[in-house]
C-alpha cells in the first residue's frame, strides 16, 4: 500500500495547487469585475483567457489522465462518482462556452449585465472546485480500496514518467531559446506506449496562481479611468 499512499500523496499535491490557482481568479472577479458597474472588451477577454486555461489545467491533471480511467467498470459506486464529475466538468465547460459566446456578439450587442458574466464565471469556478474536493473527499478513497497493487505500481510508473517528460520539455524550451537544437524535439517512434504520447500535450499540469496585482491595474479604479481605445463598455 505504499505505493498508492505515495500515489495519492502526488495528487493531492497536484490538486492544491490547481485549487490555489482557481480561488485566486475567483477572488480576482469578485473583488474587481463584481465591484463595477460596465465591464471593457479587454477585461472579459481576460477573464476568457484565465477561465479557459484554469479549465485546461483540470482537465490535463494526472488524476484525469492515469487515476481515473483505472476506475472505469472496477466498481458500481466509483462508476456513479464518475458520472457525478463528468456532470461538474460539462457544467463548467458550458460556462465557459457561454462567455465566449457573449464575446463573439460583443459587435452587436452592447447591453451585457456585467452580473451576468460574473454568475457564469462564479458557476464554472464552483464547478470545477467542487470536483475538485469530490475526488479528494469520495474518488481518492474508493481508489485506495478498488484498485489492485499492480495497477498502483503502474499508475506510479506513469506520474513519474510525465514529470521525466516535463522536465525534458522545459529543457528542451531552455535550448531552443538559446539556440540550441534540443534531441528531445525528435519524433516518437510509432511503437511508443499510449502513455508517452498523452503527456507530450503542451501545458500539462498546474497552472500558475494568476498574478492579480499585475493583471487587473488596481492602482487606478476602474471606474475612475477612460474605456483604452477600441474597448467595449459592458453595462
Amino acid at each position: 500500500m505504499l505505493t498508492a499512499t505515495y500515489t495519492l500523496v502526488a495528487l493531492s499535491v497536484e490538486q492544491s495547487s490547481v485549487r490555489l490557482s482557481l480561488l485566486s481568479f475567483q477572488k480576482y472577479v469578485r473583488s474587481t469585475l463584481m465591484q463595477q458597474n460596465f465591464m471593457t472588451l479587454s477585461q472579459l477577454e481576460y477573464a476568457c483567457e484565465n477561465l479557459n486555461s484554469l479549465y485546461e489545467a483540470c482537465r490535463w491533471r494526472k488524476t484525469e489522465m492515469y487515476l481515473i480511467p483505472a476506475l472505469v467498470g472496477v466498481t458500481g459506486r466509483a462508476d456513479q462518482l464518475l458520472e457525478e464529475l463528468n456532470r461538474l466538468n460539462q457544467s463548467a465547460l458550458m460556462s465557459i462556452r457561454l462567455l465566449q459566446d457573449k464575446l463573439g456578439m460583443l459587435a452587436d450587442v452592447r447591453d451585457e449585465q456585467v452580473s451576468l458574466i460574473c454568475d457564469s464565471i462564479e458557476d464554472c469556478c464552483a464547478a470545477l472546485l467542487k470536483r475538485l474536493e469530490k475526488e479528494e473527499q469520495e474518488l481518492f478513497a474508493i481508489a485506495r480500496t478498488a484498485i489492485a497493487g499492480e495497477t498502483w505500481f503502474s499508475i506510479a510508473n506513469q506520474l513519474m514518467m510525465h514529470d521525466k517528460h516535463l522536465v525534458e520539455m522545459k529543457r528542451s524550451a531552455q535550448a531552443s531559446g538559446d539556440g540550441a537544437q534540443s534531441p528531445v524535439k525528435r519524433r516518437a517512434p510509432a511503437s511508443r506506449a499510449l502513455d508517452d504520447a498523452q503527456i507530450s500535450i503542451p501545458g500539462l499540469q498546474v497552472l500558475p496562481i494568476v498574478d492579480i496585482a499585475e493583471a487587473a491595474e488596481p492602482a487606478v479604479p476602474r471606474a475612475a479611468r477612460q474605456p483604452a481605445r477600441g474597448d467595449v463598455i459592458l453595462k
